[in-house]
């Protein structure tokens, strides 16, 4: 008779320590950089542990940054448009220096390993580029915006491409109050918001 292993899962408390670690190795070392022997060690955990939980080093990095990331576009809902993407860019201008800092630790990873790409595509930017989709869908089922609205299809690019152009093109990152006015300039007026 084989005895059946059970595989526990880490307490919300202990992998919130865990994607700490994550986050603070990829900005210390940069991704590449980056071991799960190394996260190990940090978090006082196994590799068996890391491993078990998740597949490798890319799912975990996409976990730490969807655990960690600051601004949850859920919980977004004022009941307008102007007012959902003003609040966005509060939240997002808060936490922009932040993230955008960790972003560029993971830019060039990204675009040179595929593993790491997918895991962010599914584990993050599909589910926030939902949540935009349904913000827009909101505002056309409130008469907003008309639903053939060309730039609706370019919603998530204008909204998160302010973000990261900033700090390229000026230094500078994107705060609430640069991105507010990026609302109000350029993405209402595209999506024929008067």
């Amino acid at each position: 008779m084989t005895a059946t292993v059970r595989r526990s899962r880490l307490s919300s408390e202990r992998e919130a320590e865990l994607y700490q670690a994550v986050i603070e190795l990829v900005r210390e070392v940069g991704y590449e950089a980056m071991t799960m022997d190394a996260v190990a060690a940090r978090s006082r955990s196994s590799k068996a542990t890391l491993y078990r939980q998740w597949q490798g080093k890319p799912q975990l990095v996409a976990a730490a940054m969807r655990h960690n990331r600051p601004v949850k576009t859920l919980d977004v809902d004022t009941g307008s448009l102007r007012g959902d993407l003003h609040r966005l860019a509060d939240e997002v201008g808060d936490a922009a220096e932040h993230d955008t800092s960790f972003m560029g630790a993971i830019g060039h990873a990204v675009s040179s390993n595929p593993d790491l790409a997918a895991a962010l595509q599914e584990m993050l930017i599909d589910p926030e580029r939902a949540k935009l989709d349904a913000m827009v869908r909101r505002a056309v089922d409130r008469g907003e915006i008309a639903a053939d609205a060309a730039a609706v299809e370019f919603f998530a690019h204008m909204v998160l491409g302010a973000v990261i152009a900033r700090k390229f093109l000026e230094g500078k990152f994107a705060d609430g109050e640069y991105l507010s006015r990026y609302v109000d300039a350029v993405v209402l007026p595209a999506l024929g918001v008067v």
